[in-house]
């Protein structure tokens, strides 16, 4: 029968319909004719040789030939990083200037490629410029949460083909990291030990929902998730910041990340998604209660009318069945 089940880290009640749920194959993306996405395109700002048709670059990423990453300010930025960050306080009316930064980060130079099929070097090439860009545009006392993101295909928010990342930062804390950060220090007051921590043992003692575990860092699909196949990478290591992350762990998340993303773009046949990397917001570094970690939220279902009314999720997909199937995707060599 249905059953609820509660994803103690978003504090979100899910409602897992069984009676209604899908196998994990119903949710592959129909097959479409094949179309060839050429290696550069003339008109794309973010190919190489075209540089000169986007903003001054923050940040370069090169070899001995030419850039491998490039950050550039985004052409119609939600945030900008001129002004003071002052509130405006009349009666319930509340505002502030939009402070802040918008960058987008190219990932290749080349049109035609999506992180399953990158090298792992240019993977770490990709994980090396959001460590550089995240450490840098933290030091602004503006500045209090940053927030590293991907939108893959139209149906996650892309607009540009090109593969690319983008980093805002606000000048707040958001209101859903700002209570996931407080039940986070409410668990750790009660328990004395990081929900985080305890979240990843839980689950790789039952181990039926682990998708891929390397040395560093395990990817899962958690008990209570949120819509179907949504799954989190955990650092095995207990680390507040991205920014902490090291060498040895960047190569490893890259393994990690082109490993789930390659099960998806063969199990589910290259489904839109967004990924997003959570971490502490900048004026903390260390706590014992908070545990950075990155989310991949493919985007085969759609939220309806009783998510917007409840704020409650209607997973039609069983976590564990959903793993099983993604732990089965063999991955072409």
């Amino acid at each position: 029968m249905t059953e609820l089940r509660q994803n103690l880290i978003t504090r979100d009640w899910v409602i897992i319909a069984t009676e209604r749920a899908k196998r994990p194959d119903d949710f592959t993306k129909p097959q479409k004719s094949q179309i060839v996405i050429p290696s550069y395109q003339p008109d794309c700002p973010f190919c190489l040789g075209n540089e000169h048709l986007t903003g001054p670059e923050s940040f370069r990423l090169k070899d001995n030939n030419s850039w491998r990453v490039r950050a550039v300010p985004n052409k119609y930025p939600a945030l900008t990083p001129i002004g003071e960050k002052v509130r405006n306080i009349e009666k319930t009316f509340r505002s502030m200037a939009g402070v802040g930064f918008h960058e987008v980060i190219i990932e290749h130079p080349r049109h035609d490629v999506i992180i399953p099929f990158l090298e792992l070097k240019d993977i770490v090439n990709i994980l090396r410029v959001y460590r550089l860009r995240y450490a840098e545009i933290k030091q602004d006392k503006r500045i209090q949460t940053i927030l590293i993101f991907k939108n893959h295909g139209k149906g996650a928010g892309t607009s540009l083909e090109h593969p690319h990342s983008q980093l805002a930062a606000t000048p707040i804390v958001p209101y859903q990291l700002r209570i996931r950060i407080q039940e986070a220090m409410r668990y750790f007051d009660d328990t004395g030990e990081c929900l985080f921590c305890r979240t990843l043992a839980d689950e790789l003692a039952a181990e039926e929902r682990i998708i891929y575990a390397s040395k560093h860092f395990v990817a899962f699909i958690p008990y209570a998730a949120l819509s179907p196949f949504h799954t989190w990478i955990f650092p095995r290591r207990h680390s507040s910041s991205f920014d902490e992350i090291t060498e040895s762990e960047m190569l490893d998340l890259a393994d990690n990340l082109k490993t789930v993303l390659g099960k998806l773009y063969y199990g589910l046949n290259n489904p839109d998604y967004n990924y997003i990397i959570r971490s502490i917001p900048t004026d903390e570094q260390r706590t014992d209660y908070f545990h950075w970690y990155l989310a991949i939220v493919p985007r085969v279902s759609l939220t309806a009318g009783f998510e917007m009314g409840s704020g409650m999720f209607i997973n039609t997909a069983v976590p564990e069945e959903n793993a099983a199937f993604l732990r089965s995707v063999e991955i072409p060599e």
